[in-house]
């Protein structure tokens, strides 16, 4: 049986520019999202696999679930819209730029889906190369390793794997992907310790959780941030070494601004740095301007 909410938002909020966060490439077939507002969203919980389907309308979200983790994503579905994320906060006075951003936007809120598997292994798989490639590696990935989404999901929908089932895809479907065997092996690392890593989400702790992940070969600073952005709704964790980042900062700023530079130029809008960040990254998605041509292949640490 379908398991239903009904999610009154305390302020703005835009629930297709919100999820987008989550959302890998418009193929991703754990996340789709409609013109109109609906969405449909696959997520292997604690309990198991399960299908959210989310209906906006005005002033409200309402949530139908099904799958054996129905009960937990309906639990968790205020926090997946940004029920945490006070945007209120958010002061961008003496920047015209993000001011105009904020304004703009006002309905933006940072998720939080305390889905520690989801986030860190496309993020891993977004290490070092351009994101369409990333994208792709994680549909041929999910779409052959998932399970099936429980409930009415659209056609092509899948569950991400668990953890044991990443360590077990075979090397020849990594590289069929296009994953590196660096890549591959901080896959694997990761999901061998992942039950530490979601004791960490437990704690609530970016600091813990980044520590946890940066303890593992090939996950750094980068990926970490990326993590905790998405699985703790952190406003603040920005993915410094993304070589695009200091460009974008410096558009902002009228200024050249160097990748070791990044967060201080920031540190003016703490603890919001995150949401900066992603403001930058719509506004510059919506004008379609770049300074500079992107490389054919992006230098992000780890």
């Amino acid at each position: 049986m379908p398991v239903t909410r009904t999610h009154r938002p305390d302020g703005p909020l835009d629930v297709r520019l919100t999820l987008l966060a989550l959302r890998r490439g418009g193929g991703d077939p754990t996340l789709r999202i409609g013109a109109e507002g609906a969405v449909w969203r696959t997520v292997r919980t604690a309990d198991g696999p399960a299908t959210l389907h989310l209906t906006v309308r005005p002033g409200e979200v309402t949530g139908t679930a099904w799958g054996p983790g129905a009960e937990r994503v309906i639990a968790g579905m205020p926090d997946l819209l940004g029920a945490r994320d006070d945007p209120r906060a958010f002061d961008p006075a003496g920047h015209l730029g993000l001011h105009r951003a904020a304004r703009a936007m006002p309905g933006l809120r940072l998720p939080r889906t305390e889905d520690l598997v989801g986030a860190l292994v496309p993020a891993v798989l977004e290490q070092r190369v351009l994101t369409i490639d990333a994208h792709r590696a994680w549909r041929s990935l999910v779409l052959r390793h998932g399970s099936s989404a429980p409930g009415p999901a659209p056609e092509g929908m899948r569950v991400v794997p668990d953890a044991a089932t990443w360590r077990d895809v075979p090397v020849w479907d990594w590289r069929r992907a296009g994953v590196d065997d660096a890549r591959t092996r901080a896959i694997r690392r990761a999901m061998s310790v992942a039950r530490a890593l979601e004791q960490a989400v437990d704690l609530d702790s970016t600091a813990e959780l980044t520590r946890r992940m940066c303890a593992v070969p090939g996950i750094g600073v980068w990926t970490a941030a990326e993590v905790c952005r998405r699985v703790l709704g952190d406003a603040d964790a920005v993915s410094v070494g993304d070589l695009h980042l200091p460009r974008l900062v410096g558009t902002a700023l009228g200024r050249r601004v160097a990748q070791d530079e990044v967060m201080d130029a920031l540190s003016p809008w703490a603890p919001h740095r995150a949401r900066v960040v992603r403001l930058l990254e719509l506004v510059e998605h919506r004008t379609g301007r770049r300074d500079r041509p992107r490389p054919r292949r992006a230098a992000r640490f780890g």
